[in-house]
């Protein structure tokens, strides 16, 4: 049996991630016009990032509240280059901005991590 923590493989891609989980938003017509026109193209310039990926139709819950609007994942070689992503200047332009469209926490959740392919 491999150990939970073994050398990565050949066959295996490090990688990380952040998951960002929107709740609906009380007005979704500006919550979207704002997400697409103005933070994508923002987020898009961060150095690092390797792909961001959107959830595309209703999200389904199968455990927990069940208002979830929307997945974004953004994804970096590492969780070093993800944490010198957001560092930058375009990392926190990105960051303060979704302070513009989701201002309360209450409404989104965020997730930082390592990940491997296996």
């Amino acid at each position: 049996m491999k150990s939970r923590h073994h050398q990565i493989g050949k066959r295996e891609t490090a990688m990380a991630g952040m998951v960002v989980i929107y709740k609906k938003p009380a007005d979704v017509k500006a919550f979207e016009k704002h997400y697409f026109e103005t933070h994508i193209p923002l987020a898009k310039k961060i150095p690092g990032l390797r792909k961001y990926e959107i959830s595309h139709g209703p999200v389904t819950v199968i455990a927990g509240p069940p208002d979830v609007y929307l997945v974004g994942t953004l994804h970096f070689d590492d969780l070093e280059a993800l944490k010198k992503a957001f560092a930058s200047p375009e990392g926190r332009a990105a960051a303060a901005d979704r302070q513009l469209y989701a201002p309360d926490d209450s409404g989104v959740q965020m997730f930082l991590f390592d990940s491997r392919e296996v």
